[in-house]
């Protein structure tokens, strides 16, 4: 019953991260938007003139900022259309199979099998904290496993942001992990491991949890019956909760994990709570929630492909 379960969210995974990428790169570029007034105020003289996002307005000529043009979803997505055609939506799915293979298999496997040991035997069901709990513990263990795919992930993805002679240009996943070991050292694989397993805790713990408990509350009150109609609306509640729970924390770990540390020169951001910060400082608090709307367009249907399909994996396989 274990490995049945693993097979079963890995496969139901890997087709909702594929179904779901463009979105996912959309909202990593969003979120990396405006990024070098916070990351490189410190160390390049030439931005040292920007005006913090709170400060007070000033006449002097060397305060005076005039931020870029705000861009949404739409916006982002045809510019990279426009600039490396329709195919670069697709930037880093390799990595994307990659990090749904190695994390959300062990989530979404680990979670089951703490649900069954922790479910009342007679009802089959557990209390919103179990399943919280259980959430926690199997989203910590699997974003672990797959830090290195989600690194190789977000720098494949904001790839296309940067001019052409200081892209990273990876061939693959297995290019972007071989040329991070060999460049930066193998402890660059596990940059924000730290974020990564935060997130990923926020993640497993509001998405599982609330999918389960929003599908037994239509299933106890007679709203639906057991079927499609309760899948998506339980999963696409659940995806919200998800996305609201884990933006803040998203646009950190996507900062931290695509910053580029150069020989001699110190980082942009010493850790999490200093890339906090300096976004704050520089952008204001709302940018954490930068790329919420794709955040959302994608979270939503991510969670409603992936609770849709792991349902009809599992009848095609109850008999295994």
């Amino acid at each position: 019953m274990g490995l049945k379960g693993f097979f079963e969210g890995g496969v139901a995974s890997i087709v909702a991260g594929c179904t779901t990428h463009p979105m996912d790169l959309i909202k990593v570029r969003m979120q990396l938007n405006g990024e070098p007034t916070a990351a490189l105020a410190h160390t390049n003289p030439a931005i040292q003139t920007l005006r913090p996002a709170l400060a007070f307005h000033t006449t002097a000529a060397h305060h005076i900022h005039i931020p870029p043009p705000r861009t949404g979803p739409v916006s982002v997505g045809l510019r990279i259309v426009q600039q490396d055609g329709a195919a670069a939506l697709f930037s880093g799915v390799s990595a994307t199979v990659l990090r749904q293979t190695l994390y959300s298999t062990t989530r979404m496997g680990l979670y089951e099998i703490i649900k069954n040991k922790w479910s009342d035997p007679n009802t089959n069901n557990m209390p919103l904290t179990r399943k919280i709990a259980a959430g926690l513990i199997a989203g910590g263990v699997g974003a672990a496993v797959g830090n290195p795919a989600d690194v190789a992930m977000v720098r494949m993805q904001a790839d296309g942001r940067l001019p052409l002679d200081q892209r990273r240009n990876y061939k693959s996943v297995v290019d972007a992990i071989s040329q991070m070991s060999k460049n930066e050292g193998i402890a660059s694989l596990w940059r924000g491991s730290s974020l990564t397993v935060n997130r990923a805790m926020l993640v497993t713990a509001s998405q599982l949890a609330s999918y389960d408990q929003f599908k037994e509350m239509i299933l106890e009150r007679d709203l639906m019956n057991d079927g499609l109609g309760t899948h998506v609306t339980a999963s696409f509640a659940a995806g919200f909760v998800a996305a609201v729970a884990s933006n803040p924390v998203d646009v950190i770990k996507t900062r931290v994990m695509n910053m580029k540390v150069e020989a001699g020169m110190a980082a942009p951001y010493s850790g999490a709570m200093d890339c906090a910060m300096k976004t704050i400082r520089a952008e204001g608090p709302m940018a954490l929630y930068k790329g919420f709307i794709p955040t959302i367009s994608r979270q939503g249907p991510f969670t409603v492909v992936l609770f849709v399909t792991l349902e009809q994996v599992r009848k095609l396989f109850k008999d295994f």
